[in-house]
């Protein structure tokens, strides 16, 4: 009896062991369990562009433009949806263009921003005397190709010259339409920079409200090459004087007669893409994360 007592305890005693061993090793695995990582959700950001004072030109309709106060719902209006939208991703507005209508007194497509001082009229601008200033910040997202392989090239800013309606009348223009003192291109990945020159250096007065005697100077590289990547433009004018600058690093300074002579002229700021083709098939998309002006 007594061995059979002492081989019971015995059983008891490992089948315990055995039972205690098992809760460890569950016990143990279960503090071994790692919590699956709660997925972040993605981060949607959007623009911070004032667009109280531009109105927008597409290449549809006449073409067709959407001014202030309604393109500030840009994203709700159907006509431009193809053209001008968000990306949320990165918190830009996308500017698409594609060779189909085109404005007065031009043979190629856009849809580029124009400034108005004074919300929903072109007829209020302002003088090289007054000044202003334009800040950007671009990318080209993406553009077609040329025959040639080179990337196909767009006006991504501009200061547009314009005639009052005294000086229309008085040279006997049938419009307001005067030439761009400047043009910044992006080309095949570089920032070009295009002004305007007198081809008569000595003409002044009402001579020089004649687009006829405006030609385009040589242009100029900024030496950075920005190819896809975000860059900063910055255009800044006062009396006779404009520079224009890249990611505030380079300078182009205009100071000449040329320069001095254009205060004749009323103007205004421009962005987004104008794209120089009319090649089937073009296409181009830049991106704006910033704009700012001030008079």
């Amino acid at each position: 009896m007594r061995f059979s007592a002492f081989i019971l305890s015995f059983l008891t005693l490992t089948l315990t062991l055995l039972v205690n061993s098992q809760e460890v090793a569950i016990n143990t695995t279960t503090c071994l369990v790692k919590e699956k990582p709660v997925k972040k959700q993605k981060k949607y950001r959007l623009p911070k562009i004032d667009l109280s004072h531009w109105k927008v030109t597409i290449p549809t309709g006449k073409p067709d433009e959407v001014t202030p106060p309604e393109i500030k719902e840009y994203a709700t209006i159907e006509k431009l949806k193809p053209f001008m939208y968000t990306d949320s991703t990165d918190g830009s507005i996308v500017f698409h263009a594609i060779p189909n209508k085109t404005t007065a007194n031009t043979k190629y497509s856009r849809t580029e921003l124009r400034e108005q001082m004074e919300p929903g009229s072109n007829h209020v601008n302002w003088t090289f005397a007054e000044g202003g200033a334009l800040s950007g910040t671009m990318r080209m997202d993406a553009v077609s190709k040329a025959a040639d392989g080179k990337y196909h090239k767009v006006i991504i800013m501009q200061i547009h010259g314009r005639l009052t309606n005294e000086q229309r009348d008085l040279i006997g223009q049938k419009d307001n339409n005067a030439p761009p003192i400047l043009k910044i291109y992006w080309d095949n990945g570089k920032i070009r920079v295009k002004t305007k020159v007198l081809k008569v250096k000595g003409l002044s007065g009402d001579a020089l409200l004649h687009e006829s005697v405006w030609g385009d100077d040589e242009g100029r590289n900024f030496e950075e090459k920005v190819n896809f990547d975000k860059f900063k433009l910055e255009v800044k004018v006062t009396d006779g004087k404009m520079v224009v600058s890249l990611n505030k690093n380079e300078y182009f300074v205009y100071d000449d007669i040329n320069i001095k002579k254009w205060g004749i002229f009323e103007n205004y700021f421009k962005a987004g893409n104008y794209l120089q083709t009319r090649d089937d098939g073009a296409f181009a998309k830049v991106k704006i994360y910033q704009l700012n002006v001030s008079h």
